[in-house]
C-alpha cells in the first residue's frame, strides 16, 4: 500500500509527513546508514509508526486547518519566533521529525508499554540498582529539540516588554 503524504493541503487519508524519497535525501545527507538498509515496505511501515507516535506524543501550538484532515498538520495561527506559519504547510521541522522518529521506528516500538518500575538489575556479575524515580520510558531529545517551536506549553511564558 503506497505510503500518503500529508502536503499541506489537509489530506484526508495522509498517513506521514515525509515522502520516503525525502527521508532518504534527509539521511543521505547525513550518513544515515541504517535508514538505507531498509527496503521500501520497512521505510513506508517505519514512517507511519513514527506520524502515530508524533500524533500522540505533542500538543501542537494552533489547531487544525480543515475539519477533515486525517494528521494534526497542516494547522492555522502558529506563530513561531514572531512568524506565521502558513496553514497551508507542514515545517520542515515536523517532517524532519518524522524522519527521525522513523528510523528509530524501524530498531523497534517508540512507545513501549511501561510495566512496574525497575529497581535493580542483575546480569551476570553486573548489578545496577536505579535511582527512585528514575525515567523508565525513552525521551526522544533530537526530536523533541526539532518540534519545541510548534508545541504548546513546555513551560515557556511569553514576556512582552509594556
Amino acid at each position: 500500500m503506497a505510503l500518503v503524504i500529508e502536503d499541506g493541503s489537509g489530506v484526508a487519508d495522509a498517513e506521514a509527513y515525509i515522502s520516503v524519497a525525502d527521508a532518504d535525501a534527509y539521511f543521505a545527507a547525513r550518513g544515515g546508514v541504517a535508514w538505507a538498509a531498509l527496503d521500501m515496505a520497512a521505510k513506508e511501515q517505519a514512517l507511519r509508526r513514527a506520524t502515530d507516535y508524533l500524533e500522540a506524543a505533542y500538543a501542537w501550538r494552533g489547531e487544525r486547518a480543515t475539519s477533515t484532515q486525517a494528521l494534526s498538520w497542516p494547522r492555522a495561527c502558529v506563530v513561531v519566533d514572531g512568524v506565521t506559519i502558513a496553514s497551508d504547510s507542514v515545517p520542515l521541522a515536523i517532517q524532519r521529525a518524522n524522519a527521525e522518529l522513523a528510523v528509530r521506528a524501524s530498531a523497534g516500538d517508540l512507545a513501549a508499554d511501561q510495566a512496574a518500575q525497575v529497581k535493580q538489575e542483575t546480569v551476570g556479575p553486573i548489578t545496577v540498582v536505579y535511582a527512585d524515580g528514575a525515567r523508565q520510558s525513552v525521551r526522544y531529545a533530537a526530536v523533541d529539540a526539532l518540534v519545541a517551536a510548534y508545541v504548546r506549553g513546555g513551560g515557556q511564558i511569553p514576556v512582552v516588554r509594556a
